[in-house]
């Protein structure tokens, strides 16, 4: 493994990542001794062994973070906002090494990776700022009688479990916003993808971070981890970002203590281009929507609806970007797409293209593996796609680009929420009083106008129907971390009425 030219030393920032769980501010090997390997998606190497957590060294972590709660919750707000502004610097100033370290245990290119770091620094920004800016309210009952102090709260001890797809911006999403709220936590990172949350969480106690605030517990079992930790009633809140299959499991166990939860769960977005939209920036948004990532991602476009009128002109210009694509290791030069994640994953696209193709679709560009070391597919389009085939029912995540025609707005709405999922979704149009119709009837939480990347730190985050409960992000985010307290206070002037 080579480093491109200006890159970091791989040898040398593999040996920078702590490889042991984080418990307490000590890095410590597993109770059993367990261990398990990370590999590089794009070559097949192994990249690290990393001590497999369990049922023990759960509860481990979850003794740390319960001990130090109460002392994190009365810390003062600058003192966690300069904390968590000493770990954006933190980033920035080791962006280099944070966007190859991505690039190695997740396959995306270089500049990406350099992207999602921007995407993900700019939590722990957004969030030292909301830190000190977190209000309540003083009002008085209607009758006069109290006085009414309404205070947010730290919910307590939270067990956060975040994907692979994202390493860095899924870690702070959700750490960023209980360290503001004053919450302490155990993070398990998920199995394929655990170097970036392990350097991440040295930096930060490297930027203050008071130890057993931030746990870290990789392992190769989720479940040994999560079960634990959720059915003990010190833990107060949990959230995870990843399937909705492995989603309701959670939540059934979160309803055993009554927690609270944030469930960020799967999508199946549409992108809808009306007959009136620019082409040039329809396909643009197109391209970013469904690629990004390699499509592995929950915003991802997995259903691509063009109007009739257009559908020619934006298809033939969609598919010829797309058939540009250069796909290979994400640290070569002028790689547009990288592996996917794993074995399966190249699998299940094979078994989307022969189950489309077999129903009537078209290969338009793409539609196979790529041979050789690493978990390659071409980036792919299929044509005379209907609601039978599974590219339409279920979340692809992977580069497969479904494109249908349409008629009408009603049409395409009834088409666009024939969905259990409400995540992300996009409209391209040049009229704004369509851009409103649409917004109204799309069953989703967030809509793209004219736009295929709409995810940032300031954005409330989340969906509806299956795709999860509460938001990440923006001035919402923090209130996941916070219970609401209500203090009665007997109005001085009450008596004299």
């Amino acid at each position: 493994m080579n480093a491109p030219q200006g890159a970091p030393d791989i040898k040398a920032l593999l040996g920078k990542v702590p490889t042991g769980l984080l418990i307490g501010g000590e890095w410590v090997e597993s109770a059993s001794g367990d261990t398990f390997e990370v590999l590089n998606p794009a070559t097949e190497e192994v990249l690290a062994t990393l001590a497999s957590a369990d049922a023990d060294d759960a509860l481990r972590a979850l003794s740390a973070a319960a001990d130090v709660q109460d002392e994190w919750a009365r810390t003062a707000p600058r003192e966690r906002a300069e904390i968590l502004r000493a770990g954006f610097e933190a980033i920035v100033e080791h962006r280099d090494e944070f966007a190859t370290l991505m690039t190695l245990e997740m396959g995306k290119p270089l500049a990406e990776s350099d992207a999602e770091v921007t995407y993900g620094a700019e939590y722990l920004r957004w969030f030292s700022e909301e830190t000190v800016r977190h209000y309540g309210r003083v009002s008085s009952t209607p009758e006069g009688t109290l006085r009414m102090i309404t205070r947010y709260k730290p919910v307590g001890p939270c067990l956060l479990i975040t994907p692979w797809n994202f390493p860095l911006s899924m870690a702070t999403r959700k750490i960023a916003p209980a360290l503001a709220a004053g919450c302490t936590m155990v993070v398990k990172p998920a199995k394929l993808t655990p170097l970036t949350t392990q350097y991440f969480a040295k930096i930060m106690l490297e930027a203050g971070l008071p130890a057993g605030v931030l746990n870290v517990v990789s392992g190769k079992s989720a479940s040994a981890i999560s079960e634990p930790i959720m059915a003990d009633s010190r833990l107060r809140k949990m959230s995870f970002t990843g399937s909705t299959a492995v989603g309701r499991v959670l939540l059934e166990s979160a309803a055993q203590n009554i927690l609270r939860t944030s469930m960020e769960l799967g999508g199946n977005a549409p992108l809808i281009v009306c007959e009136d939209a620019n082409i040039e920036e329809a396909v643009a948004g197109a391209v970013a929507a469904k690629m990004r990532n390699g499509g592995q991602a929950c915003t991802s476009a997995n259903r691509i609806f063009v109007h009739e009128e257009v559908a020619q002109e934006f298809t033939e210009k969609f598919v010829a970007e797309i058939a540009a694509f250069t796909v290979g290791n994400g640290l070569d030069e002028g790689v547009r797409m990288g592996p996917l994640i794993e074995p399966a994953a190249v699998e299940k696209m094979e078994e989307f293209v022969r189950d489309a193709t077999r129903k009537g679709a078209h290969v338009a560009t793409g539609g196979a593996r790529i041979e050789g070391k690493g978990y390659f597919f071409a980036p792919t389009v299929l044509t005379g796609v209907t609601p039978q085939m599974r590219v339409f029912q279920e979340e692809i995540f992977g580069p497969i680009a479904p494109v249908l025609t349409y008629r009408s707005e009603e049409e395409v709405l009834r088409l666009a929420n024939t969905t259990e999922y409400g995540l992300a979704s996009y409209v391209f149009t040049e009229n704004i009083d369509r851009l409103w119709r649409m917004a109204d009837g799309l069953e989703f939480g967030m809509m793209g106008f004219n736009a295929g990347v709409i995810s940032n730190a300031a954005a409330p985050f989340g969906g509806v129907k299956q795709s999860g409960l509460g938001r990440e992000g923006s001035a919402e985010g923090i209130n996941e971390y916070t219970s609401v307290q209500y203090l009665g206070l007997r109005d001085p002037y009450s008596q004299r009425r």
